[in-house]
């Protein structure tokens, strides 16, 4: 016999479907709005408001919708709000959350999104909030981000980003959406914008899996190129990327990341950085700093007193126009005139009447950083001045700056020096130590015809200390000794004839054809004292004439002041016994005969002089065998 309900059962069976269907209709999600908002700010310290409706699709995997949402900020904010959407979508795996109590998110859609970043009195971000101890055991797999809002603010280190982010389709299918990202801002109070693509925002938070990245910056010239992976992004903690640096002048890094750099032409370069502790690494990187080519490694380290430059430096062809900057020049540009500066500084250069520079060093730069750099150039390209390598070795330690050393293979000869800069004080204390060895006479001035077929070598020290904060300066108010020679060789005839104002010779090689004649010496020896060079002993001593130097060389104002007396030594009937009078500026030096002085050629000697090189000075000199290898001696006065 069939069972049949009851009466009793059947009325009870349609109360509770009308009781469901009622519920069903009647429902709405809105009334978990305020447990949720309770549930959060428990869990966070912070207020969370759901200001739209919350609306649930149920399903093996639940939808979760809501609108108009925001998230607190931190107390110390001026800002109330850190987070907030126009609307959420968030999808939820039911079953792991059921039976494994693992929250799995397949994906997250927010539709304009802002996020404030900043960092507190206390240098403690915004985003440090709620509990902190164990893992979360939530799992996002997707994050999709239409027309979002990202700012970053750290007032202690003067920086604001405000980033525009949106998601673009994913490189693969199932795959995490990447972003395109676009903004401006400060760094350390430098304005700079930003674009480019970056992987999605959910990867930032798994500090084991490398976060990819393609961004291009730009302050205002400089401009950087980054792309490659980062691990832990937002402590920066490791990352390997492929760094493009281009701009137009190297100083500009300082106020960016704290890089003192002297002025340079513009720059393009490219390498790999990657960080290890404290330590930023910048290494195989290649390019080109104006018209010379760089490479090498350079690594920053931070995290002590001064950050710390080491650097091994290669240039297989240098301009020299391009070292300008490092004694305070203008460099040259592209286009060979002055690079783009500081506009009335560039123009104030190219007016004044000195050689010198004079452009001060900055003493908040010295003292900014320590360094220890290494540069070495094959080959050295420079039009006016016969340069043919570089090897230099700076280390700067507490605002002391050495060059221990600064080598130049000079004319198939070499220019050593030592230089020592003590920036500690107001005033930097200069130390300076500079030898020439063999420089070749006819290659030190390969554009002068009266040179071109001479022979010699060229020797001497200088040993100078000066106090300034300019090269001009230290030059201004050195004390110290200079000593350059030549030994024996051969020199043009007309040279030697012009400057002995022997008309009638000068004249005849002039229409004929020049000859060379041999020099037994020539050399120069100065005491150096508060900027002005006093002539000791000054002599080109030749197998026809011996010119007699005498006067001095004013570094301070750039002056010259010396009187060239030649004494020929064969019986030209034109000979005119005057001085050459060597004067004017650096810039613009003068050469004329004083006739006031002039003496008659059958004039008797009454008296004879004598003079040498100091010992010193002599010992650098190659004066060749013979019995006309002496260098010096007597002649009538």
């Amino acid at each position: 016999m069939a069972w049949r309900p009851s009466r009793k059962a059947l009325i009870t069976a349609a109360a509770v479907a009308v009781v469901v269907i009622v519920f069903i209709v009647l429902f709405d999600w809105n009334w978990f709005k305020a447990p949720i908002e309770r549930r959060v700010s428990a869990e966070t310290g912070r207020e969370f408001r759901i200001g739209g409706d919350l609306d649930v699709d149920l399903g093996r995997i639940t939808t979760i919708r809501a609108g108009a949402l925001r998230f607190g900020n931190a107390p110390w904010s001026r800002e109330p709000t850190m987070a907030s959407a126009d609307h959420a979508e968030m999808d939820v795996e039911v079953w792991p959350l059921i039976f494994r109590r693992e929250t799995r998110i397949p994906e997250i859609r927010l539709t304009n999104p802002h996020v404030r970043l900043e960092t507190g009195p206390d240098g403690k971000g915004n985003w440090v909030f709620g509990k902190q101890d164990g893992e979360s055991q939530m799992v996002f797999r997707r994050l999709w981000i239409d027309n979002g809002r990202l700012e970053f603010l750290d007032v202690a280190r003067k920086t604001d980003i405000d980033i525009q982010l949106d998601s673009a389709p994913p490189n693969s299918a199932g795959g995490a959406p990447p972003v395109d990202i676009k903004g401006r801002g400060h760094w350390t109070g430098s304005s700079f914008t930003l674009k480019g693509r970056a992987e999605s925002p959910l990867e930032l938070r798994n500090a084991d899996q490398p976060y990819r990245i393609d961004l291009r910056a730009a302050a205002g010239p400089t401009q950087a190129h980054a792309r490659g992976t980062l691990l832990d992004p937002l402590r920066l903690r490791d990352f390997d990327v492929k760094l493009m640096l281009t701009g137009r002048n190297l100083e500009h890094l300082y106020p960016l990341i704290g890089l003192a750099m002297p002025p340079t032409p513009p720059y393009r370069l490219d390498g790999r950085f990657t960080r290890d502790g404290d330590t930023w690494h910048y290494d195989d990187f290649t390019g080109e700093v104006g018209d010379s080519d760089l490479s090498g490694s350079a690594s920053i380290t931070v995290g002590r007193d001064r950050p710390l430059l080491k650097a091994n430096l290669v240039s297989k062809r240098l301009d020299f126009d391009d070292l300008a900057g490092f004694v305070g020049a203008t460099p040259k540009d592209d286009d060979g005139g002055p690079a783009r500066r500081e506009p009335p500084q560039a123009a104030r250069e190219s007016a004044d009447a000195r050689v010198l520079p004079q452009t001060p060093y900055d003493l908040s730069k010295l003292r900014a950083m320590d360094a220890d750099v290494r540069w070495k150039a094959t080959r050295i390209n420079a039009p006016n001045l016969p340069i043919d390598d570089m090897d230099a070795y700076l280390k700067l330690d507490a605002g002391v700056l050495r060059l221990q050393p600064l080598n130049f293979g000079v004319a198939d000869g070499d220019l050593r020096s030592n230089i020592l800069m003590d920036a500690r004080g107001q005033v930097i204390k200069t130390r300076a130590q500079v030898s020439a060895r063999r420089i070749n006479l006819a290659k030190l001035f390969p554009d002068a015809e009266l040179t071109r077929n001479a022979i010699g070598r060229i020797g001497g020290d200088i040993a100078i200390v000066g106090n300034g904060n300019s090269v001009a300066q230290i030059l201004g108010s050195a004390d110290g000794d200079i000593a350059l020679g030549m030994g024996q060789g051969q020199i043009s005839n007309l040279l030697m004839e012009l400057a002995g104002l022997d008309i009638a010779e000068a004249l005849k090689f002039m229409l004929t054809k020049d000859r060379t004649i041999p020099v037994r010496c020539a050399f120069g020896d100065f005491a150096v004292k508060d900027g002005v060079m006093d002539a000791r002993a000054l002599a080109f001593d030749s197998t026809d004439t011996i010119i007699i130097g005498k006067g001095r060389i004013n570094l301070k104002n750039e002056t010259l002041d010396l009187e060239l007396r030649p004494r020929p030594k064969d019986r030209s009937l034109l000979a005119l016994r005057s001085p050459l009078v060597v004067g004017g500026t650096f810039k613009d030096p003068s050469f004329r005969p004083d006739f006031k002085r002039l003496g008659l050629r059958g004039a008797t000697a009454l008296a004879l002089g004598s003079i040498a090189p100091p010992a010193a000075l002599l010992a650098t000199l190659e004066l060749g065998p013979g019995e006309d290898s002496r260098c010096g001696g007597e002649y009538a006065k």
